[in-house]
Parts: C-alpha cells; sequence; structure tokens
C-alpha cells in the first residue's frame, strides 16, 4: 500500500480499469447473442437453456475470483492480468465454430474467465494507493462495469449488419472473433505499459493467505455484493430478453435500453468511492439497500389486465321481462338502465402510471323470463388495466441499477477498511459470491418464469434479497452500537 498517490499510481489505474472495461464486455457477451440466437431461431433454446447460457460464463468468472486475488497478492497484477487477457481470447474466438448448445456452453465456460479481472484489479489498484484513497480509485476501477453496457449497445448493431439484417444469419460467428482480437490486443497493450507490484503480504503462503475467510463479516459483505454486483451482472443480460417479451421492443431497442441500465451503474461507481471516503461504507451501504428495497417492490406488479364482477342491478320486486336491451331493461313498468360498455380504450398509446379501470353492466336475463324479487338482472363489470408503461419502467429499473454501482463501490470500501493488507484474499472470495449471483439469478429468474409465467417474478426474488440483506446489515449494526455503547442503547429504548 503506497502512502501517496502518485503519476504512477493513476497510470496503473488507467490500464486497470481500461483492462476491465474490455474483459467485462467480453464477459457479458452471451446476454446479447444468445437472445439473438434464440430469436432467429438459429438455435432452439428456452428459458432454461437462455438462463444457463447467459449464467455459465459469470460462473466461471466467479469461483476463479478467489485463487485470481490469491495470485494477484502473491506474484503482483502484471503478470496474472496479461495473461488472463490472452487465454480468454482462445475460447472466444472458438465461440465462433459453435454449433450445439454443449460446445456453445464450453466455450462460454472458457471466456467467462474475463470475470475473475475483477477481483486481480481490486488488489492490483489497491497497492498503488494510500488507504484514505482506496475507496474512490477502486471506485473509478469499478467503472469498468460499462463494459456491459458497450456490449449490449453495440453488439446488436453489429448482429444486424454481419447478418445483413437476418438475410445471412451465419454471419454471427463473425462477432466472437472481433472480441478475441479485443481481448487479444489488450494483453498486448498490458504486458508493454503496466508495471509490476505485490502488497505486503505476497510473503505469506496460501494456507495463511485463507485465514480471514474464516471472518464472518466477509460472508456478510459477500452477500451485499451478491445483490448489488451480482444481480446488476444477471439483470445486464436478462433485460435484453425482457424488454423483447415484454414491451415487444425490437432487439437493438432493448439493448440500448439495457445499455441505459448498464451504463450509468459502472460510470456512478466512482461517486459512490468517493461517496464512501467521505461518508463511510457503512452508512451508505444503509442507504443503498433501503433503496433497493423500495424500488423492487415498486416493479413487482406486472402489465396485467383484470376483469372482475363490478356493481350489478337486482330486480325491485317479481315480475316479468318486458324488454332486455344492452342499455336498459324494463320489469312490469319500471326501466332499469344499464351502464353501456364503453369503447375498447388503446391504453398503449398514453403514458399511464397508476391502474385505469372501466365498467359497465350486461343484462343477464332475457324478454319475457319471469323473475323473483332481488333476482339479479344485469351483471357489473369492470376492467382494471395496468400498463407497466416502458418508460418509467426504464426510469425505475435505471435508477436501481444506478443504486447498486454506489452499493458496488461502497463494499469494496469496507474491504481495505477491515482487512488492508488481505484486500486481494477478501475481495476475491467477496468477489466469488457477487459473481455466483450473476450466474445464479438468470437461472432463477428463468424457471421463476417458467414456473409462474410472470416476468415480474424477478423482481419478488430481488425485493426478498434486498430485504433480507437490509434487516441482517440492521442487525449486526445494532449488535454492535449494543456492545460498544450499552449505556446509550438503554437509554434511547426507555425512551421509546
Amino acid at each position: 500500500m503506497e502512502k501517496v498517490a502518485t503519476a504512477k499510481s493513476h497510470k496503473i489505474l488507467f490500464l486497470n480499469t481500461l483492462a476491465f472495461t474490455v474483459c467485462f464486455a467480453a464477459w457479458m457477451f452471451n446476454g446479447v447473442l444468445v437472445t439473438f440466437l434464440a430469436d432467429n431461431q438459429v438455435f432452439k433454446w428456452g428459458p432454461v437453456e437462455i438462463g444457463w447460457l447467459m449464467g455459465i460464463p459469470v460462473l466461471t468468472g466467479s469461483i476463479f475470483r478467489l485463487p485470481a486475488g490469491m495470485l494477484t497478492d502473491k506474484f503482483g497484477g502484471k503478470p496474472v492480468y496479461g495473461t488472463l487477457l490472452f487465454i480468454c481470447a482462445v475460447p472466444m474466438y472458438l465461440l465462433s465454430k459453435a454449433d450445439s448448445f454443449a460446445t456453445f456452453a464450453l466455450c462460454s465456460f472458457g471466456f467467462g474467465l474475463a470475470g475473475v479481472s475483477f477481483s486481480i484489479g481490486i488488489a492490483f489498484s489497491s497497492v498503488w494507493y494510500p488507504r484514505h484513497r482506496q475507496g474512490t480509485a477502486l471506485g473509478i476501477f469499478g467503472a469498468g462495469n460499462a463494459g456491459a453496457a458497450l456490449t449490449t449497445l453495440l453488439a446488436p448493431t453489429l448482429l444486424n449488419r454481419l447478418t445483413d439484417h437476418g438475410a445471412n444469419l451465419e454471419g454471427w460467428r463473425q462477432l466472437p472473433v472481433y472480441y478475441a482480437m479485443m481481448l487479444a490486443a489488450m494483453g498486448v497493450i498490458f504486458f508493454l505499459f503496466a508495471e509490476n507490484k505485490k502488497p505486503a503480504s505476497s510473503g505469506k503462503n496460501f494456507v495463511q493467505m485463507l485465514a480471514p475467510l474464516k471472518d464472518l463479516r466477509v460472508w456478510r459483505f459477500g452477500l451485499y455484493y451478491f445483490l448489488v454486483f451480482g444481480c446488476f451482472v444477471a439483470f445486464s443480460q436478462w433485460l435484453v430478453p425482457y424488454f423483447v417479451n415484454v414491451y415487444y421492443l425490437p432487439l437493438v431497442t432493448a439493448g440500448i435500453f439495457a445499455s441505459a441500465f448498464s451504463l450509468p451503474s459502472g460510470v456512478i461507481r466512482a461517486l459512490g468511492g468517493w461517496m464512501s471516503d467521505k461518508y463511510g461504507g457503512r452508512k451508505v451501504m444503509f442507504w443503498v439497500l433501503g433503496t433497493s428495497t423500495l424500488i423492487s417492490f415498486l416493479l413487482i406488479m406486472p402489465r396485467m389486465e383484470i376483469y372482475s364482477p363490478g356493481r350489478g342491478i337486482m330486480a325491485k320486486r317479481s315480475g316479468v321481462v318486458e324488454e332486455a336491451t344492452a342499455t336498459s331493461i324494463t320489469l312490469n313498468g319500471t326501466s332499469y338502465a344499464l351502464k353501456e360498455k364503453p369503447p375498447a380504450e388503446a391504453f398503449d398509446d398514453r403514458m399511464l402510471i397508476l391502474p385505469s379501470k372501466q365498467t359497465w353492466q350486461e343484462p343477464v336475463v332475457e324478454t319475457g323470463q319471469e323473475v323473483r324479487k332481488k333476482e339479479l338482472l344485469a351483471k357489473g363489470v369492470t376492467k382494471i388495466y395496468f400498463q407497466a408503461n416502458v418508460w418509467i419502467f426504464a426510469i425505475l429499473v435505471i435508477l436501481l441499477g444506478s443504486i447498486w454501482g454506489i452499493g458496488k463501490a461502497a463494499v469494496y470500501k469496507l474491504i481495505p477498511d477491515y482487512f488492508p493488507e488481505e484486500v486481494g484474499v477478501v475481495g476475491g472470495m467477496v468477489g466469488v459470491l457477487g459473481g455466483l449471483g450473476g450466474f445464479f439469478c438468470p437461472i432463477i429468474f428463468g424457471y421463476m418464469l417458467q414456473w409462474t409465467g410472470l416476468w415480474t417474478s424477478c423482481w419478488i426474488f430481488m425485493f426478498a434479497l434486498s430485504l433480507l440483506c437490509l434487516l441482517w446489515m440492521h442487525f449486526v449494526v445494532q449488535s454492535l452500537m449494543e456492545k460498544k455503547h450499552p449505556k446509550d442503547m438503554r437509554k434511547l429504548e426507555n425512551k421509546h
């Protein structure tokens, strides 16, 4: 760990961030490509297969984060990072030859190693900055998450051009080749311009390096990161088919909306690092988790039309129906006016924030029918329509992604605060748990969609997870306060 930041520190941070952006773009590659191939029936994949193919690269980039962080602490970031970039370029290139689910999954497992770039970059960046600047530095590094936005924004357009807008579907095979070239080129740049540096803990053996993992705090940080990073990764891919299926948007437009979710989250991570340095990671996380819970709850309600019984009309006395029409019913000389069915409204032509309703009445008796007192003459019908407007949905989703971006920086501000000499190991383990969120969530979303038939079932999961994290943090902080200031806590309880 440096005592002051230098020009060399900033150069290494720039290279780390640039390499992370390239790796993250490659890591999120399947979100666009798999959706394109499935929509165009190049491969006959259902929601479960799509979920697995989106999750497999994330799994690889997750489970190897801990060993990657340990190797970085042991040997420094330059050789580890540079080698990773070249390794990932190989399976990315081979993806262009894939012709089945198995080969596609195998190549995805290989280039998914790009995801371990996070734990390498975190460890390699932190050793170049003093403790009071690490939150900001790691927040800037984390802005490389914007690589996800680059893929969702540019890849659909590239696919359209490479396939002649669907006329030559086999043209998709050129896109993995371009990504492989990009990874290899970044590897050359990193080896040429980066300088190596190791932390003070590099002399420890691997068993000693794993000692911090006994601390429950590491696993709690991992759960937070499962939400703010893992779910960010999952939705960076899941939002593309979400917009296509729920709002019937073209793939390119869906990619633009998904990139609008990913890009602010990556860029705002630098702000999150600054906020965490200024206000403390714990305060920032309270705000992040509370807001995540609220927005997830607002997104639960699906786009829907509901027909329900409304206020009907009953006979005031017994008799014979003299006339029954769509506008009135006459019984023993008494006329009962009916509320007519309104013309079908084009609800989607207007921006509706709140649910809208239509009500009308329909006769259930016929002319000449004998009825008794209080018998139903006309039934009431209520139609409730909730538009779940795409623009309102997009604003909430973009806001949520930005909040998660701040949360990602806050979590990694907490790590060097509590584990200053084990950032690689602890950051790697937290990264593993966060990355596993990116792996499991698309699979969970796929199964929940299959079981419930509701695309918004993913937001139910987000609400429950956000609430769990918030409650755990609250009880931990409350317990710490009781230990450090028992008298003040008792006075506070007595006041309430």
